[in-house]
């Protein structure tokens, strides 16, 4: 051989060794992520909505390690969830719609999760996963309802729909609770906590986490924060910014509890770094429903102003709608999905995606099977992979709700709902808006597109029949008594209230 044909041959291997070396460190094909069961992280937070992150654009919050986290993400730009917290939180939890698990409210009894779905901790228990809630439940107070006997292994939660709520059926938590030491149920004993609740939830979690993470079997946490809904409670440190520029004590509230979220994904991310399982955990971000105005103020209007004067304005990322409301801004939240080494970061993913594909896709992460005839979403895998994999497109509805007690709810089907495809959404059957060219809904094109239409009313109409017969909670009774009441003042008089003592982390 001669010397230029060894120095080609050289060549050639080289070039074969360093397209060896960068396959090899290339992230993990989603194809190849099928079944590959890693530690599962669920966070959500309440009424957060997609607006207060600061690489969502807003313009004054301060969110530097949400900020770390989306980098380090891939994100699901138009990941859609329900319009209030209880539907979403049922829809995570069973792969399909909420009104077909029996949820039209967020209290009087319609907050309850049908008994005869199949919970994702349950799903992933097939898969030898090991479960645990930290936070907000909300599906059900009363004791077949409660996460402990819905597939959690561990559960250390508040009652109702929020830490102190407390209404006429079984929706309530411990009686007097507030957002600082609060009172917890933690499997299924109430114990006394130290701390603001959002401090307390995590600590708790990283403790379990902690306990668990040098097992055999993978573990699923699901940290459910009540931060930042109402009432808008803080630790002063964290609003002390805020009243200094002038904004409301509500206002001052909501935002100290973002913040504080804030600190405590910081928190959370380093002590998963320094156990070692960024490698071998994914880890899910996102928020129940879209931003609501009680706490964060109504889209434009002026909050308060900078020592400059410069007026600090509500931001909700150009949409209409906040939370409860049928369009894009109430339904419209952050999804952050993260495992190091194995899904690239730093990718958008613009395709509509919605709260009943994740149970599907950690099911296929974890490999588990699906419970039959149940899960409507789809396992996001194929876009995780390939952004530009086949989607076809799908109709996703969105419903309200939360009609008055007793009353029939066809006399509501075509009021507060909308549904929505890649390029569509089709709200109160009186408005159309194209969501590419126009995604704030400024301008009604209802009646440029008749086709549209008649093809989403169809479906809708279709999806309605079939969907009435599984609202289950409809005409169940209210229950006499508040099942967190009765079982802390029994505990209480029997052996009272005992201090929950913090993990040593």
């Amino acid at each position: 051989m001669n010397h230029h044909g060894h120095l080609r041959r050289i060549t050639c291997i080289t070039a074969a060794l360093v397209l060896l070396c960068l396959c090899a460190i290339r992230p993990t094909a989603a194809g190849k992520l099928s079944g590959t069961r890693p530690n599962i992280v669920l966070i959500m937070t309440d009424d957060q909505g997609y607006g207060p992150i600061g690489r969502h654009g807003h313009p004054w919050i301060r969110t530097p390690n949400l900020d770390r986290l989306y980098d380090a993400s891939l994100r699901f730009t138009r990941f859609l969830v329900s319009p209030t917290c209880s539907p979403t939180r049922s829809a995570l939890m069973t792969g399909r719609h909420p009104m077909r698990n029996g949820v039209t409210h967020t209290i009087l009894e319609r907050e309850r999760l049908t008994l005869d779905a199949v919970t994702l901790p349950q799903v992933l228990a097939k898969a030898g996963y090991t479960s645990a809630i930290f936070g907000k439940w909300h599906l059900g107070d009363e004791e077949p309802y409660q996460p402990h006997n819905r597939g959690f292994d561990e559960v250390f939660i508040h009652g109702a729909g929020g830490i102190g709520q407390a209404y006429n059926c079984s929706c309530a938590d411990a009686p007097g609770n507030s957002y600082f030491d609060p009172v917890i149920r933690h499997n299924g004993r109430f114990v006394r906590t130290r701390g603001f609740c959002t401090d307390v939830f995590f600590t708790a979690a990283l403790g379990w986490i902690k306990k668990v993470k040098d097992r055999k079997r993978p573990f699923f946490a699901y940290i459910a924060t009540n931060a930042p809904h109402g009432p808008f409670h803080a630790p002063e440190q964290y609003k002390a910014r805020f009243r200094k520029w002038g904004f409301k004590e509500n206002h001052c509230g909501f935002y100290g509890m973002v913040e504080n979220i804030d600190w405590n994904i910081g928190r959370f991310l380093q002590y998963m770094q320094r156990w070692g399982l960024l490698e071998n955990t994914v880890i899910v971000f996102l928020s129940d429903n879209g931003t609501t105005a009680g706490g964060a103020g109504r889209p434009g209007t002026v909050l308060g102003h900078r020592e400059d004067g410069t007026p600090l304005r509500c931001y909700n990322a150009g949409m209409k709608g906040m939370k409860g409301s049928p369009d894009e801004g109430g339904v419209r939240v952050p999804f952050f999905i993260r495992w190091d080494g194995k899904i690239r970061p730093g990718r958008d993913i613009d395709i509509v995606a919605a709260h009943i594909d994740v149970l599907p896709t950690l099911a296929d992460l974890a490999g588990a099977p699906l419970p039959e005839n149940q899960v409507e979403g789809r396992s996001l895998l194929p876009l995780i992979e390939n952004p530009n994999a086949d989607w076809p497109d799908r109709y996703l509805v969105t419903h309200v709700g939360r009609w008055p007690k007793g009353a029939d709810p066809d006399d509501y089907q075509w009021k507060r709902f909308a549904v929505r495809n890649q390029r569509f959404r089709f709200v109160n059957n009186t408005e159309l808006y194209d969501m590419l060219a126009d995604p704030g809904q400024k301008t009604n094109v209802i009646d440029k597109h008749p086709d549209v239409v008649a093809a989403m009313r169809a479906y809708y109409e279709d999806w309605w029949k079939k969907t009435r017969p599984m609202m289950v909670n409809e005409n169940v009774p209210l229950s006499p008594v508040r099942p967190f009441h009765v079982l802390y003042k029994k505990q209480k008089a029997r052996t009272g209230i005992p201090e929950w003592v913090p993990p040593e982390l």
